[in-house]
């Protein structure tokens, strides 16, 4: 199958055959290749060639490895291509980790990773602030760049999320998770941390990346990377630091692909 430039597909008979090889316009349309994947059009043995790639696209590996979370390979101009060949595809990194500093666009790369896929699951642990209106508008923002597809819950509660069957989750993100565990464990307090407080945030930090480790999901998570910047002035600041670049490292031990962006551009860790 074929997509002209800026096309996607308009509809498909309830019960569709895979097509052995599509040939579309991935870096920019990529609703019509989640579309496809809807219809059962594109499966994991479809061949997918992303073509009409501008100058907008990134460059080198970074074109590689979009494609690849996307499901897609590109060849060079003039290439001769035989439907029904096998092709050694990239596999679809099944656990990804997007670390970021504030403003970085790690949320718009995480986005970017998965909206190819139909019917994500969008997990956002930030939870609503009564009375926020500045929230209340990053929320309404982060809502309106995502597919109308998508769903999204509101929840802290990682481990089953992880551990059911389902489409891919977009977590983000994992440092508000943190601070969610660690007014659950009263951790701010020197004195309950001392006494229990520090060996409950472990356990919870290695359930969580127990679960990561075992699901059957694919899974990005969204970040902050901290720690190059200013020291905090108090201890429970320190102590939050701190944690948060324990969690990121255990998490990012248990992912296929590690990303870190700055100023918009992402660079690879791993994978």
């Amino acid at each position: 199958m074929y997509l002209p430039p800026g096309a996607a597909p308009a509809g498909f008979p309830e019960e569709q055959a895979p097509y052995e090889m599509v040939v579309a316009d991935v870096v920019g349309r990529p609703d019509g290749l989640a579309r496809l994947r809807a219809a059962g059009g594109v499966t994991p043995t479809t061949d997918v060639l992303a073509v009409h790639i501008g100058h907008e696209a990134p460059a080198g590996p970074e074109l590689t490895r979009r494609l690849a979370a996307a499901g897609a390979r590109a060849v060079p101009d003039g290439t001769t291509l035989i439907v029904g060949a096998y092709e050694d595809v990239p596999d679809l990194p099944r656990r990804t980790l997007i670390l970021g500093g504030a403003r970085s666009g790690k949320s718009m790369e995480a986005e970017r990773r998965l909206e190819a896929f139909p019917d994500v699951l969008y997990v956002a642990t930030g939870g609503s602030r009564n009375g926020d209106s500045e929230w209340a508008e990053r929320v309404r923002a982060h809502r309106e760049r995502r597919p109308g597809s998508w769903r999204t819950t509101e929840t802290c509660d990682l481990v089953p999320l992880l551990a059911e069957p389902g489409p891919p989750l977009l977590v983000d993100c994992l440092s508000l998770w943190l601070t969610h565990v660690m007014d659950e464990v009263n951790a701010w307090d020197d004195a309950e941390w001392a006494g229990g407080g520090e060996r409950s945030l472990r356990k919870r930090v290695t359930e969580l990346t127990d679960a990561v480790r075992a699901t059957r999901r694919t899974v990005v998570a969204v970040s902050n990377e901290v720690g190059s910047g200013i020291v905090p002035a108090t201890a429970s600041g320190r102590r939050y630091r701190d944690e948060l670049g324990r969690l990121n490292a255990a998490f990012a031990a248990e992912c296929e692909h590690v990303l870190l962006v700055v100023a918009g551009q992402a660079l690879a860790l791993r994978g």
